[in-house]
């Protein structure tokens, strides 16, 4: 099912039809033939059909509602743990050098969780708890400010500028074809 703007089922959408599922196993109890439970219950028999089977495979539980779809998140303790990780490093976690990279705390989070993220929903997840990114305090020791304005200067404004298109004849022998 789409929905539209975005969303999905409120709770109380959510256990609107779960009633109804409810209702579906109470006549497959007493023997009802799924035609006739989907046009009293008013859904698709293919519904019902798939609630059947549901039912069957799992009884009670295999027609329950699974609740929200929604992102996993972290309860206060793991974010709590989580930090505590963080500050001890990616060496520790197993990482040749000290960056934390969104790939790496997502892979420390399913490991210590086995919660997945995407590498935007970590971000989205640090962020919420005022994580920010990083950049470094200091610039590099190897870096030459003179040869850096030298190539602003010079390089970057040819690479900048735009090309000039020529324009060029075809001649019959080299003009493609069309077919």
């Amino acid at each position: 099912m789409r929905y539209p703007q975005g969303g999905g089922l409120t709770d109380v959408e959510r256990a609107a039809r779960e009633q109804i599922r409810r209702q579906a196993v109470t006549r497959f109890e007493a023997g009802g033939k799924n035609r006739e439970i989907a046009a009293t219950l008013r859904v698709s028999e293919r519904s019902v059909e798939r609630w059947r089977r549901q039912w069957r495979e799992g009884g009670h539980v295999g027609v329950a509602s699974k609740g929200s779809p929604g992102r996993p998140r972290l309860s206060d303790a793991q974010m709590a743990r989580l930090e505590r990780e963080l500050e001890r490093g990616p060496l520790a976690h197993g990482w040749a050098d000290q960056r934390w990279t969104l790939a790496r705390v997502k892979t420390v989070i399913g490991r210590l969780f086995h919660v997945s993220y995407t590498v935007e929903g970590t971000w989205r997840l640090l962020r919420r708890y005022g994580w920010s990114w990083q950049q470094p305090t200091r610039r590099a020791i190897e870096r030459d400010d003179d040869a850096v304005e030298l190539w602003k200067q010079e390089v970057w404004p040819r690479v900048r500028a735009p090309q000039q298109r020529t324009a060029v004849g075809w001649s019959s022998r080299t003009r493609p074809t069309s077919r």
